[in-house]
């Protein structure tokens, strides 16, 4: 009896494709150099331009970028690579470099989950500043962690939905995308990346880009969402990001330390097998703990009501015996009692008074004067 039997084939991972030593984007003199026109009469070198030239007409004085980034072809392996620089080069982003494999930055997209030398520059090696320009341009500041950006000038030629599309393929290429909103008829669009370092390499990459239609884009930081919902899960989503790094880099014993020691000042101990859950009821973990048998201690809720009036029917003190004092005084007696030493008064002497280096509240106007 001959049975047919079918022979699935597993095909074998593909291998990562080894990065290559990167090319050279652009030859060296290639690239011109063109300077701003002038078109006031002081030039401001903080926002690189003439002072009250773009006024008038603002996208007439926008020059389209000579080049332009193309990860795949562009990224691989340069002198950074070997010598541990972990920060990306500017002029690679922006699509110029000349130096390729030479050069001493990467030439790659920027890893999240490396964490840079410095937190106060951003991926490109570039110092940040305290607050933004007047024009959300430049590095960004260093108060406030941004991963969402400005994109303005855009053509639009469909509905929203479609703009949105387009958006979305010209800008994914720098690193994954969390949202994208696309203010219709205004030629506006809002790309949030999941990395604030993806956004800072988006940024140069796309400045003075074009997307479908030949337009010069307008790149700019987004200023911070007024959305109370989006600052309360921005909020969230910092603090989670500083627990799991604080999480990261402390001794899981020191953790169990910690929690040991919490337990013994609530009374409770953690078992062995404190990772161990059990469902109640209402299906929420509960960790296993054991109560300390503690000789004395009330173990039902009414002696422990009890105690607690005892506790606040005992005497207050009263004069100059407190009232730890007076109980002592009283065991004191009830052992005399027991031993046949019931007959005599014990009388409480005062301690004498520590002498004062000057008068006291006690000491002025007292009877002795």
């Amino acid at each position: 009896m001959i049975s047919n039997t079918t022979e699935t084939q597993v095909s074998a991972p593909k291998k990562q494709k080894k990065l290559k030593p990167a090319r050279k984007q652009v030859k060296p003199g290639e690239v011109e150099k063109k300077e701003a026109p002038q078109t006031g009469k002081e030039y401001n070198i903080w926002y690189n331009k003439w002072a009250g030239g773009d006024r008038e007409d603002s996208y007439s004085n926008k020059v389209k970028s000579q080049t332009r980034c193309n990860i795949k072809r562009d990224s691989g392996l340069t002198r950074a690579n070997t010598t541990g620089v972990k920060y990306c080069c500017l002029f690679f982003a922006r699509g110029c470099c000349p130096y390729g494999w030479e050069c001493e930055y990467l030439h790659m997209l920027p890893d999240p989950s490396t964490a840079l030398p410095d937190t106060s520059k951003d991926c490109f090696a570039r110092d940040k500043f305290a607050d933004y320009r007047d024009d959300m341009g430049g590095v960004g500041s260093f108060q406030r962690q941004n991963r969402t950006l400005y994109i303005g000038r855009i053509k639009e030629t469909g509905t929203g939905v479609e703009t949105e599309e387009v958006v979305r393929r010209h800008f994914k290429e720098w690193g994954e995308i969390e949202k994208i909103r696309v203010l219709q008829y205004r030629s506006v669009a809002f790309v949030t990346y999941v990395s604030e370092f993806n956004a800072q390499f988006a940024k140069e990459a796309m400045a003075c880009q074009s997307l479908d239609n030949d337009e010069i884009l307008n790149v700019r930081w987004a200023t911070e969402d007024p959305n109370p919902v989006s600052k309360v899960e921005e909020k969230r989503r910092l603090e989670e990001i500083g627990r799991e790094a604080i999480q990261a880099r402390m001794d899981p014993r020191i953790v169990d330390a910690v929690r040991a020691l919490r337990a013994l000042e609530d009374g409770d101990i953690l078992d062995e097998g404190v990772e161990e859950v059990q469902e109640e009821g209402d299906g929420e973990p509960q960790a296993k703990k054991r109560r300390l048998d503690i000789e004395g201690a009330p173990d039902t809720q009414l002696e422990r009501e009890q105690g607690h009036e005892e506790e606040e029917q005992s005497p207050q003190p009263t004069g100059l015996l407190s009232a730890d004092t007076l109980e002592s005084l009283k065991y004191f007696a009830e052992i005399q009692k027991r031993n046949g030493l019931g007959g005599k008064v014990v009388r409480a002497v005062p301690a004498p008074k520590p002498p004062s280096d000057g008068l006291g509240l006690a000491d002025y106007g007292s009877d002795e004067d």
